[in-house]
């Protein structure tokens, strides 16, 4: 088993962590599992917040437990390699997003869609092969199977890649699976915070025409002037929604606020896709009968398998894509949540913890 240096103590940890409902992160020692054959162990360099570290910190969807220690943007560099890895190696770049398991046995894991898997697992607060919970990235060291890893390419920062691995793959996939990436579609984009702003950035890689949708008119000059986007649609103004009914191919929904979908589905061309990656906590209302008079889909998408996470992120790095971020220091994390909770970043959060997270 090939180790560096600095191994000393392989099951050693340090991080933050939530131990009650309150969410609040303090600081919180534990231990990583040894390197197992199949396993890659690397220094935690940095970790975006995601917006479910909030949710699960304070237990919303109910599922939590605790201590929790969050976050599944997760980067750095390999300090231990098992015997079995071929891919990585001591010293490479390399991140781990959302999943860190699956049972590899049905018909989701053999077409390389672990995140569809009924026994996925997640990569904090969930019950892992051996009985252990699992810890995320808000941590000074990870550990995870080699095919959980992917490689982060050298012309990516890691501290802008970071979130990529959670909002990237998110708006990457369903783009790629309902067939939005051919020059010359228009794709439209609702909503432009942490999954909306990389969306832009994704689609127009693909060299599709962007319309960001929102609410907010202030938005406009930030859309089309530092994303790109080609056009601006205020939601609220019934005269542009008007002017835009028919006009799309598809249509990314990041929002998670409840909000009527009659709108959207209105802007699509006729066998256009509605795609919901944004999680509203209440149902939204349906109207079927656009549905049925245009072929016109509306449908969910959440993270992607593998090998499309890996294939995002080499994506990314060929165009350039990064997310818009604002990097703190550990001990910033429980005031970044609060402004997390107000929409108060452009557009994610993410923690230096190779400089800033110090062992008590």
């Amino acid at each position: 088993m090939a180790k560096s240096a600095e191994q000393e103590h392989p099951t050693k940890a340090f991080g933050w962590a939530a131990t009650d409902t309150s969410g609040v992160l303090s600081p919180f020692k534990f231990s990583r599992r040894e390197t197992g054959e199949k396993d890659v162990r690397f220094k935690v360099l940095y970790c975006g917040i995601c917006h479910s570290d909030l949710h699960m910190a304070k237990n919303d969807w109910g599922t939590s437990t605790y201590p929790i220690v969050p976050g599944h943007e997760i980067v750095g560099i390999v300090t231990e390699v098992g015997s079995k890895v071929g891919k990585f190696k001591v010293g490479d770049r390399v991140g781990v997003e959302c999943m860190v398991g699956a049972c590899h046995s049905c018909d989701s894991c053999d077409n390389d869609l672990e995140n569809y898997c009924p026994k996925m697992v997640f990569t904090y607060s969930a019950p892992y092969h051996d009985g252990t919970t699992t810890y995320g990235g808000y941590s000074d060291v990870m550990v995870a199977e080699e095919r959980y890893v992917v490689r982060i390419p050298d012309n990516l920062p890691l501290d802008a890649g970071a979130p990529l691995l959670c909002a990237g793959i998110t708006v990457y996939s369903p783009l790629q699976h309902f067939g939005l990436t051919k020059p010359g579609m228009h794709i439209g984009v609702v909503g432009l915070g942490g999954l909306g702003h990389v969306a832009v950035k994704f689609a127009k890689g693909f060299g599709v025409k962007v319309t960001v949708i929102s609410t907010s008119p202030s938005k406009k000059k930030e859309a089309i002037e530092h994303l790109g986007a080609d056009y601006f649609l205020v939601s609220r103004d019934p005269d542009q929604m008007q002017a835009a009914m028919g006009t799309m191919d598809g249509i990314i929904d990041t929002v998670s606020a409840v909000h009527p979908l009659l709108p959207l589905i209105g802007l699509l061309k006729s066998q256009g896709k509605l795609v919901m990656v944004g999680a509203p906590n209440r149902p939204l209302e349906l109207p079927v009968f656009p549905l049925i008079m245009g072929r016109k889909v509306v449908a969910g998408s959440c993270i992607g398998g593998m090998k499309e996470t890996q294939e995002m992120i080499d994506f990314a790095g060929k165009h350039n894509i990064t997310a818009d971020v604002e990097v703190i220091p550990m001990d910033y994390v429980n005031t970044a949540m609060e402004r997390l909770e107000k929409a108060d970043v452009r557009y994610r959060f993410v923690i230096d913890i190779g400089n800033t997270l110090k062992s008590a």
